[in-house]
């Protein structure tokens, strides 16, 4: 019993002894990594990485984009049914307003215009009939022959031939109407945009034949967000800047829509686009700006200064020697100058940096100015 007792205590000692000498391993070790560990260097930015924020007016604008259309533009149908024979224009030909386009064979019209054609003479020799009839039944009513009763059947029966033959002359005239529409004739001045039907091809009514576009004026087609729409006004100049072209073109708001579109929050404009040069063809894609009166003075820092951080925006400022990261409420954007307008957050002593860097974190030493390079960390 007592040697089991020298025993176990023995083992104790030895795991007692172990521990110990493990904890002094680990203090030995966290005291050198402790005194391997070096300080954290300062930031230093350079003059033009921080910036102070300035008032001043930013010029408001509003953009937005859309197809070019042409306003002027006709399509050529088929008014009744037939085989068109020839068309005499290609895609791109230019044509003038009543130039003959091309012809639609019209045969089954003949024999309907002939049809109408008796019909009004069988109307005529009827209305001529009933005439003649009612002027010997007052003849014969003046002589007590007939009676008043019959004397009114026989004008109504008058009145009603000439009716039916006035009828007949319409009808004729609609045919005769439909006939002449055998040549295809330009509604406009314009070029042929797009041939919807060849020679020998069976047309029935209403089938477009022929798109003509004038392409001399144009429209943007776009639209502006019901937030924005007040602040444009018909008439207005704009500036258009169209897919491949460098130089921008001048503009006006023609008209906008008088309500939004179902759905999408957005009125449709309209911007008149003159091109008397005809460079300009409809479809092109176009980007019109609109240049807004200032809506006072703000202070204004560089868009680059601006971190976006799910839906908030900030700024890094140097306070007191070290980084300090603040919450801004932004207003109206100079795209020209890259400036952008900071309602909240920010005073017009603030040092602000004027561009973005990584891995800033709050708290650590930060100035502005020059110093040894072993002495500072880098800023970038």
């Amino acid at each position: 019993m007592k040697k089991r007792t020298v025993l176990w205590g023995g083992v104790a000692v030895l795991l007692l002894g172990g521990l110990t000498a493990s904890v002094a391993l680990q203090l030995v070790k966290k005291k050198r990594e402790d005194g391997q560990k070096k300080p954290e260097v300062a930031l230093v930015f350079t003059a033009h990485e921080v910036t102070r924020p300035t008032l001043g007016e930013l010029p408001t604008s509003l953009t937005f984009s859309g197809p070019l259309v042409a306003p002027q533009t006709a399509v050529v149908r088929a008014k009744s049914s037939g085989t068109l024979l020839s068309l005499a224009v290609a895609e791109g030909a230019r044509v003038k307003a009543g130039q003959a386009l091309g012809r639609v064979d019209l045969s089954d019209l003949d024999f309907r215009l002939a049809e109408r054609r008796a019909m009004v003479e069988s109307a005529r020799a009827q209305a001529a009939q009933a005439e003649r009839s009612h002027a010997s039944n007052q003849k014969l009513a003046e002589e007590k022959f007939i009676s008043s009763n019959a004397l009114e059947a026989s004008r109504v029966a008058m009145d009603a031939a000439r009716a039916n033959a006035r009828a007949a002359e319409a009808q004729l005239g609609t045919v005769r109407a439909a006939a002449n529409l055998a040549t295809l004739v330009a509604p406009i001045d314009g070029i042929v945009a797009k041939r919807q039907a060849i020679a020998g091809e069976k047309l029935s009514p209403e089938q477009p034949i022929l798109t003509l576009v004038d392409v001399r004026q144009l429209e943007l087609a776009g639209a502006v967000g019901t937030q924005d729409v007040l602040r444009l006004t018909v008439g207005m100049p704009l500036q258009v800047r169209v897919e491949g072209m460098d130089k921008a073109l001048a503009g006006t708001l023609a008209r906008m829509a008088p309500a939004a579109e179902a759905g999408t929050r957005s009125i449709q404009v309209a911007v008149s686009l003159g091109n008397p040069g005809e460079v300009l063809r409809a479809g092109q894609y176009a980007v019109a700006t609109a240049v807004l009166p200032s809506e006072g003075k703000h202070l204004t820092v560089p868009q680059q200064a601006i971190v976006q951080v799910a839906g908030q925006a900030y700024v890094w400022v140097i306070e007191g020697g070290v980084l300090a990261r603040r919450a801004v409420t932004t207003g109206l954007v100079d795209g020209a100058q890259g400036r952008i307008a900071v309602l909240r957050g920010v005073t017009a002593e603030s040092q602000v940096l004027a561009m973005k860097f990584d891995n800033l974190r709050e708290g650590r030493a930060a100035s502005v100015g020059v110093v040894a390079p072993a002495a500072v960390g880098s800023a970038k």
